[in-house]
């Protein structure tokens, strides 16, 4: 424990817009649910305290995590016990319902209103410092509710705008309207085609990347693996992790595990710096309810690789070996892949 004390959290620009935010964000899903049980209120705004005394001052939340908006009101009474102007608070709307074979996403500039004004009580909060579109809806002019989100920056209610899942040609008109500071993404050692298009066009605009689940939800900490997959948690039934595909998939792990010997770090702790090393622009925000996790996770931004390093462990996760999707069915239908939205009435 001593030892992460020492670890000097570098700070780093998201976007070209001047956010400043820790080299590595906290993402706050997993307190209240989805891979694991909830964890008491008091285990989870301690967690949130500790991050922040060990440098991480990124939190990232949404407005459907938990059960009645669970996690925005436990990361509201965390900041109660924090500098909130030391604190980059990201949170996020658009993700209207959950279903088991659907998801409703839900973009109409008056939604977009209701939802900030409705973070912002949850959170009790004056501004949120990185508002994002969660999900894209593809019924209305992805202008129409940048419009109104710029409306909220001229208000002050929030700081910056980003966006998740979104495609090339949404990102570029969504940035026309309103500088984009980010865009949320799933990327990791085992998620990579936003490499190919994505990447170069955030770096184009001037657009920093956060990825999400950037451990590949605990798959390169040996989770399933090394350690059962808790009950009830969504990676029961997730496609990477169930049957033949999680058979297939172990043996991606166990080659990142002889690479991390070799490194002096843990499997998690090389992906996790396999994901820093691919520019000062990308700040994950990795997710735990366990603080050694916490620990390793901060620790990772010592693990130092060389461009060969890189190259080598990038070899040891074949994209055409990975087997599965990388989220459920109903959810894939909403990743940046399948959310073209309409062009504005007025345009030809």
């Amino acid at each position: 424990m001593a030892e992460v004390q020492k670890v000097e959290m570098p700070r780093v620009k998201l976007g070209s817009q001047g956010f400043e935010v820790s080299r590595l964000g906290y993402g706050c899903m997993g307190l209240t649910g989805i891979y694991n049980t909830p964890v008491p209120e008091e285990f989870g705004i301690s967690i949130i305290k500790d991050a922040f005394n060990k440098g991480i001052t990124f939190f990232d939340t949404a407005d459907v995590y938990g059960i009645d908006h669970a996690n925005e009101i436990l990361i509201g009474k965390a900041l109660k016990q924090l500098p909130r102007e030391k604190i980059q608070l990201a949170t996020k709307f658009g993700v209207f319902k959950i279903e088991p074979t659907h998801v409703t996403v839900k973009g109409t500039p008056e939604y977009a209103r209701s939802c900030c004004e409705g973070s912002l009580r949850l959170l009790d909060v004056d501004y949120i410092d990185l508002y994002y579109i969660h999900r894209i809806d593809t019924t209305v002019p992805i202008e129409e509710t940048m419009g109104e989100l710029k409306k909220l920056v001229e208000e002050g209610k929030i700081k910056y705008i980003g966006l998740s899942e979104a495609n090339p040609e949404t990102i570029r008109r969504a940035h026309a309207v309103h500088p984009i500071t980010a865009l949320q993404m799933e990327y990791s050692l085992w998620s990579r085609d936003i490499e190919r298009e994505i990447i170069p066009l955030c770096r184009e605009l001037g657009i920093g990347i956060v990825p999400y689940c950037p451990i590949g939800r605990g798959f390169f900490g040996g989770r399933g693996v090394v350690e059962s997959v808790p009950k009830n948690s969504l990676l029961e039934i997730h496609p990477r992790f169930t049957g033949q595909n999680f058979e297939q998939n172990k043996n991606i792990y166990t080659r990142i595990d002889a690479l991390a010997k070799k490194h002096g770090c843990t499997p998690a702790q090389l992906a996790l710096a396999w994901v820093l090393h691919q520019g000062d622009d990308i700040v994950p925000i990795p997710g735990t309810t366990k603080i050694k996790n916490l620990d390793d996770n901060i620790s990772s931004v010592r693990v130092k690789l060389t461009k060969e390093d890189i190259k080598e462990i990038s070899n040891a996760v074949p994209p055409s070996e990975v087997a599965g999707q990388s989220v459920t069915e109903a959810l894939y239908k909403t990743s940046w892949r399948f959310v073209n939205t309409p062009l504005p009435k007025d345009s030809k």
